[in-house]
């Protein structure tokens, strides 16, 4: 049958009882990348981000900044690390339930971390976005304390911050270039 068949369905989440999942059309997934049907994790890659923004479906992210299951992922799943032991008892949760058709070793193209050479979980976080002259203007007396190499990017820099018209602050991202 066609995707087009699936419009408008919805099928029993494998692993959380009573839990229902529509079935969404998504632009990225097409049949000549993978199998054509994907699950969708809003809180962990831009395009489901965009696909759960779109049909106004929950964000909720449910791995912790160290890359363990929270919680929220219920009791089978929590403090386990995603990558590892995680893996393994989503693997058993799914044969348990008798939703598992096939299981095969997959390398995932994960990105990594240039420092560690580990890989890395894109993960949603909160943050606050501001549009307001009395930050800007902060930011621009801060910068001007920076030393800044070479000097002349300086006041590339300083042009950038005026024309920017919204800002993020955000505090989790480990800045600086390899």
């Amino acid at each position: 049958f066609s995707g087009v068949d699936l419009a408008d369905g919805s099928c029993a989440h494998p692993t959380i009882p009573g839990r229902v999942s529509p079935l969404l059309p998504a632009n990225h997934v097409t049949m000549t990348k993978g199998t054509g049907l994907v699950h969708t994790a809003p809180a962990h890659g831009m395009e489901d981000y965009s696909v759960a923004s779109h049909h106004q479906l929950p964000t909720d992210c449910l791995v912790d900044e160290s890359g363990y299951f929270t919680e929220a992922a219920g009791p089978e799943l929590k403090n386990k690390n995603v990558l590892e032991e995680g893996n393994e008892a989503v693997i058993k949760m799914l044969q348990a339930a008798g939703s598992l058709l096939k299981e095969e070793k997959y390398v995932h193209s994960y990105p990594y971390d240039w420092r560690t050479k580990k890989p890395m979980i894109i993960r949603a976080s909160k943050q606050w976005f501001v549009n307001t002259a009395d930050v800007k203007a902060a930011a621009q007396d801060v910068l001007k304390k920076v030393k800044v190499v070479p000097t002349s990017a300086m006041n590339r820099m300083l042009e950038m911050l005026e024309r920017r018209t919204f800002w993020c602050i955000s505090r989790q991202r480990c800045w600086g270039v390899p």
